[in-house]
């Protein structure tokens, strides 16, 4: 019964993955700032901190 539930969870997973809505998250390397590096080295602008502008 478990494995049924972890494989109808899997093919909406798959489905998602599919449909392009299956979002991976970012880690996030060091501290908020409006510049910061994510977990694949890309440096990108950080519009989702309380303190994206750096004025706090």
């Amino acid at each position: 019964m478990k494995q049924d539930f972890y494989q109808q969870l899997e093919q909406q997973l798959d489905e998602l993955r599919e449909e392009g809505l299956y979002k991976n998250e970012r880690i996030i390397l060091g501290e908020q700032a409006a510049e910061i590096q994510v977990g694949n080295g890309e440096s990108v602008l950080n519009f989702c901190a309380n303190n994206y502008l750096g004025l706090a």
